[in-house]
């Protein structure tokens, strides 16, 4: 394509079918040429944040060797121009600083600034220059040396001055969770019941404060283990901290029902597949269900909600609520017990920031 469009369809290098072009994300291939189009920013990446459930599908198929992870992203990468896990489909974010800002691009960026992308790496142009050299391949938080685009359409926030870079970069990962909570509970269900499957993680933790924040009367947040039950006790962020497998569809229904339920609305905040049976069992007819893992089989939720005759509305959380990012920087600002988890989960990416010499 000779003009730039908006969504970045004229950095799409797929062959057009039946006339047209698939958008960047639907993309086997996106052209990373560093030149830009006049409504483009490029941007020196600093790091990439690759999703939860892509980076626990790539340790699982390595059995977690490090060499072979980073590897297969630097494949990935190289082959589609952009960050797509092609068994999950999912990509991540990115943080880095402004380098160059086309002079129509609608973003409102300056060269220098630093930001973290809110779009997804999955139609994200990238070239990564280094190697990885810096990423043993065992975290989320992948160390980079490279250069992304971002179109008329995408988003990004300046990181900001507050809070520790690795932190801020945490919670801008999974801002469109609590956003949608808030209004989704707002809308509809303040003071019902609210439970949060995987409540004591960064998604689950601040989706459990903004349900709180919204007029939610009774949380019920559901952890793995006994450990993190401890741990969302300790934050004061649920009502109720129950202990169960979210792939066991009767003992989760139970477990839910046990602490306060069913619930009129289900949050699923965790990375591993087959949980999509619970979460609807452990929703009331004419309760809503919202998916917030990339991990979530779609076809399943729907065929399981059909097949139990579950009356139930499902919402696939897409990642974008506008002002998203500062609704969660702020919930972390104001709620102790989130901060407390975001900080004990940041520990390790914070160490690694220290050592490469990024703040």
């Amino acid at each position: 394509m000779t003009t730039s469009d908006p969504t970045g369809l004229h950095r799409v290098l797929d062959e057009p079918k039946a006339g047209s072009l698939p958008l960047p994300q639907a993309a086997r291939g996106l052209d990373t040429r560093a030149a830009l189009w006049p409504d483009e920013v490029r941007i020196r990446v600093e790091r990439l944040n690759l999703d939860a459930a892509s980076f626990r599908q790539l340790e699982s198929a390595h059995d977690g060797d490090g060499d072979a992870v980073r590897s297969e992203v630097l494949e990935i990468v190289a082959d589609r121009g952009k960050m797509q896990n092609p068994v999950t489909g999912s990509g991540g974010m990115l943080v880095g600083v402004v380098e160059e800002v086309g002079p129509e691009s609608p973003l409102g960026l300056a060269v220098g600034d630093r930001v973290a992308t809110l779009v997804s790496l999955t139609l994200t142009p990238l070239v990564i220059e280094d190697g990885l050299a810096g990423w043993a391949g065992d975290s989320e938080q992948v160390p980079c040396q490279g250069y992304a685009i971002l179109f008329g359409r995408s988003i990004a926030a300046v990181l900001p001055d507050d809070l520790a870079p690795e932190l801020a970069l945490s919670v801008m990962d999974v801002c469109g969770a609590p956003a949608l909570t808030r209004r989704v509970v707002a809308e509809k269900y303040a003071g019902g019941v609210v439970a949060v499957i995987g409540g004591g993680g960064k998604s689950g933790s601040l989706s459990l404060a903004a349900a709180r924040e919204a007029g939610a009367g009774h949380l019920v947040g559901i952890v793995p283990t006994t450990t993190e039950a401890e741990r969302l006790r300790e934050a004061g962020l649920a009502d109720e901290v129950v202990v169960a497998d979210a792939r066991n569809p009767v003992a989760l229904r139970d477990a839910v029902a046990k602490a306060g339920g069913p619930a009129d609305v289900t949050v699923v905040c965790v990375d591993v597949p087959g949980c999509e049976g619970g979460a609807i069992l452990a929703t009331a007819d004419r309760g809503t269900v919202i998916f917030f893992s990339m991990a979530t089989s779609f076809s399943a939720a729907a065929l399981g909600a059909e097949g139990l005759a579950a009356d139930v509305t499902m919402i696939v959380g897409n990642g974008y609520v506008p002002g998203h990012a500062a609704y969660a920087l702020d919930l972390l600002r104001a709620n102790p017990g989130v901060r407390t988890l975001f900080e004990r989960r940041t520990v390790f990416e914070k160490a690694v920031f220290e050592k490469e010499g990024v703040r």
